[in-house]
């Protein structure tokens, strides 16, 4: 039988894992994965194709009856010692993020405990999945309604947090009684596909659990168009999603898309100061920006517009680029030289349409910055909410700040957007924040803090950043479907 991987001058070359068995491609073919801070390659994964995504999905649907009919505190005791298994590999996992992704290994550490808990959570829940008896209309009759796994679902998860986006759908959906398919990305596949082996040695049946590597057009078309799919959990881009969305309607099946972000960042006369630099600060240049909840446009009173720019250049200027892997590192590198390219584009559009440098704006040079995709924290001034820095996702170390006169005027310029997913208000008026809860159009909005959610939230995007939502009691309902029974016992 063929091992997880195997070493060759130096590059770790891993297989897939499909009914608990490390496999090639069908092709042969392999991906090249990078360390985007030196751009030496030191993974590679298989390049699967239709044939491999067809067998992992088979693999799935001989799995999911028995998985299914296994009664739920025994699948949460299984997933509770799959997470402890996680929490065992922390080290390790954390090194293979930090070389394919780029962000610090401090951050790794801590994706590996959230990814640990996105399969315990819902797990130690496993009791409490329940169903509705109502009164029917009819004498000597019930209504009952049972909530049901889909069966053979399929995850897919973004490159920025891999590891916890991948347990973040595998938790509840396995938790409820499906199978799923993951699909990694292909930029960075390694910490998950490391989840076969863990998921091996926590005892989970052959088929269960099956991860697959490959191209989206190709592995990833056949996994959310075969008819074995029954639902699709992706989290990426919005054009990806929109993609998957248009695939899935051909046979109507059922999709949870957790897409791109533009996150607004109001901050209100009244509002504190350092407490929303310090916020900005972590909501901003986390995983060196490179997540859907960051802060990327800034709307800030013009009571308090000037104080706050002088305290968030300044703190943003103290911030150390450098090796991820040391302590005193506070940005790593961008993912890739795609998204790096992307990222200056959008900031020279809005110096040459106006906005004003205030710091950064460039790569560094020379050293350790010779190779590898470094940015500058940057920030920009005097800009307009039509600027595409305003308007696209950045995703990455770059804030572009306006100035606003009220209340309503940073509403009106936050809403006039096409995403809907997180937002940040800074205010001690406890009208302006009843109002905020009807009045913002995002899923997740964080009052007087940083982004940072929780299990037992409710993860959700509105307008182009997504539908279905993640985490707690809302995010596992929507891994089952709905039986209606009419009992009638007269």
């Amino acid at each position: 039988m063929a091992t997880m991987k195997e070493t060759k001058n130096g590059v770790e070359h891993y297989r897939m894992f499909i009914h608990g068995e490390w496999v090639e491609a069908a092709s042969g073919r392999r991906i090249e994965v990078e360390n985007p801070a030196n751009e030496e390659i030191v993974y590679t994964v298989p390049d699967g194709g239709a044939e491999d995504a067809r067998a992992a999905l088979e693999s799935a649907a001989s799995a999911k009856d028995a998985w299914a009919a296994m009664p739920a505190v025994e699948r949460g005791n299984l997933l509770a010692r799959f997470a402890e298994a996680i929490r065992a590999n922390r080290e390790h996992l954390a090194r293979i993020l930090t070389t394919e992704q780029g962000k610090t290994y401090k951050l790794a550490l801590g994706e590996v405990d959230v990814s640990a808990d996105f399969i315990n959570f819902p797990a130690q829940a496993a009791r409490r999945i329940e169903g509705d008896i109502l009164p029917s209309d009819l004498p000597n009759e019930h209504i009952w309604i049972h909530k049901v796994p889909y069966g053979v679902t399929v995850g897919i998860a973004a490159w920025n947090f891999p590891l916890a986006l991948a347990c973040r759908k595998i938790g509840p959906a396995l938790t409820a009684g499906n199978v799923m398919v993951v699909k990694p990305p292909s930029i960075t596949p390694v910490a998950v596909l490391e989840l076969g082996r863990l998921a091996e040695e926590a005892g989970l049946p052959k088929g269960v659990l099956n991860v697959v590597t490959g191209g989206g057009s190709t592995l990833g078309r056949e996994l959310v168009t075969n008819k074995l799919t029954r639902l699709v959990s992706m989290t990426g881009s919005t054009k990806t999603g929109q993609e998957i969305f248009r695939l899935c309607s051909e046979r109507l099946t059922a999709v949870r898309l957790e897409l791109g972000g533009k996150a607004p960042f109001i901050l209100l006369e009244d509002g504190d100061v350092d407490k929303a630099v310090e916020a900005a600060m972590i909501s901003r240049y986390l995983n060196a920006g490179q997540v859907c909840t960051c802060s990327e446009r800034f709307y800030i009173h013009e009571a308090v517009y000037d104080e706050f720019v002088e305290k968030y250049v300044a703190a943003s200027a103290r911030l150390k680029l450098g090796d991820p892997m040391q302590d005193d590192t506070d940005i790593g590198p961008k993912v890739s030289r795609e998204e790096l390219e992307r990222m200056e584009g959008l900031v020279q559009d809005a110096l040459d349409s106006g906005a004003k440098l205030l710091l950064g704006g460039k790569r560094p040079s020379g050293g350790m910055f010779a190779k590898g995709h470094w940015y500058e924290p940057t920030i920009l001034a005097d800009v307009r909410n039509d600027m595409a820095v305003m308007q696209q996702e950045v995703f990455g170390v770059v804030s572009p700040i306006m100035k606003v006169r009220s209340y309503e005027e940073a509403l009106s310029l936050a809403n006039d957007s096409d995403y809907g997913l997180a937002a940040f208000l800074f205010t001690h008026d406890m009208r302006k924040i009843q109002r905020a809860v009807l009045e913002l159009e995002f899923g997740e909005i964080y009052v007087n803090r940083p982004m940072g959610e929780q299990r037992q939230g409710f993860h959700n995007g509105l307008k182009l950043s997504g539908i279905g939502g993640e985490d707690g009691r809302y995010g596992q309902e929507n891994y089952l479907e709905k039986k209606t029974f009419y009992v009638n016992f007269g």
